[in-house]
C-alpha cells in the first residue's frame, strides 16, 4: 500500500511513520509513504495558492489550479490512485471504511487548509470525502493521519499478530470487551482492585462467553446507536 499525502505542511506528517507499529511496516515494504506540497505546483512568483470566496466570505480558500496541476501529476504517476479528500460535509468514516481501503494499491490524501478547497477540485478529482466527526479542525492532516493508521492495521503482516483484529471494537458492531493486564490483584490508596476471577482459569469457552456479556454490556453504556445496530443486525440475522 502506498500512502500520499497532499498538504501545505508536509512536516506534520512526516514522523508519524517513523515509530511503532508503522515504521516496522515501512521497513518491510509494507506501506510506503510520499508528501507533495501544492506551493511546488504554483506559477505564483510568490508561490501563492489560495484566495478570496467568489461572492464574498471570510477567511480563504485553497485556489484550483495548483492543486489540480499537484493532483493531476500524482494520478500521472499511478492511475490507480484513489483520491480522498477530507472534509466536514464527507461521510463518516467506519471501521469497515478501513478494511475496505486497506485492499486499494494506492491512497492519497488531499489535506485542506484555510477555509477548506475550492470546490471545482473535488469534482474533478475525488473518489471519495470523509469526516471524522461533527467538529472542525484547522487542517485535514489529522484526519488523514487516523484514516492512514487505521487502514494499515488491516493490511496483511502489518500487526504483529493478525488475531488482534478479530477482537477489534466495531467489529460485528459491538465495542471490544474490556481489558485488564497483569497483575491480577492491585493495590490503590488501600482499596484492592481485582479483575474477575474468569480469567484465569484456562476455561476458553467461558472466557469468551464473558468478553461477549462484557462487550454488550460497554457498548450498551458507551455507545447506545452501536449498540442499536447490532441488535437490528442480529434480528436480521436470525429473520
Amino acid at each position: 500500500m502506498k500512502f500520499s499525502f497532499v498538504s501545505l505542511f508536509c512536516e506534520i506528517l512526516y514522523p508519524y511513520f517513523e515509530y511503532s507499529i508503522l515504521a516496522r511496516a515501512k521497513a518491510r515494504n509494507l506501506i510506503s509513504t510520499d508528501f507533495f506540497n501544492p506551493r511546488d505546483f504554483s506559477k505564483d512568483v510568490r508561490k501563492k495558492v489560495d484566495s478570496y470566496k467568489i461572492g464574498g466570505g471570510a477567511g480563504l480558500l485553497m485556489q484550483v489550479e495548483p492543486l489540480c496541476e499537484c493532483l493531476e501529476h500524482i494520478h500521472k504517476s499511478n492511475s490507480n490512485t484513489h483520491f480522498v479528500f477530507l472534509n466536514p460535509a464527507g461521510k463518516p468514516f467506519t471501521q469497515k471504511d478501513a478494511k475496505r481501503l486497506a485492499k486499494k494499491e494506492h491512497i492519497c490524501f488531499v489535506c485542506g487548509r484555510y477555509e477548506g478547497i475550492d470546490e471545482r477540485v473535488l469534482e474533478l478529482f475525488a473518489n471519495e470525502v470523509f469526516s471524522l466527526g461533527s467538529f472542525v479542525l484547522t487542517g485535514g492532516e489529522l484526519a488523514a493521519l487516523c484514516m492512514s493508521d487505521a487502514i494499515s492495521r488491516n493490511i496483511n503482516g502489518v500487526l504483529g499478530n493478525s488475531q488482534s483484529l478479530d477482537e477489534e471494537s466495531f467489529e460485528d458492531n459491538l465495542l471490544e470487551a474490556p481489558s485488564f493486564a497483569k497483575p491480577f490483584s492491585f493495590n490503590y490508596k488501600n482499596e484492592n482492585l481485582n479483575t474477575t476471577s474468569a480469567f484465569l482459569k484456562g476455561n476458553h469457552g467461558k472466557i469468551i462467553s464473558l468478553k461477549k456479556t462484557l462487550s454488550l454490556a460497554k457498548t450498551k453504556f458507551f455507545n447506545p446507536t452501536l449498540y442499536q445496530k447490532y441488535l437490528f443486525s442480529r434480528k436480521n440475522y436470525e429473520k
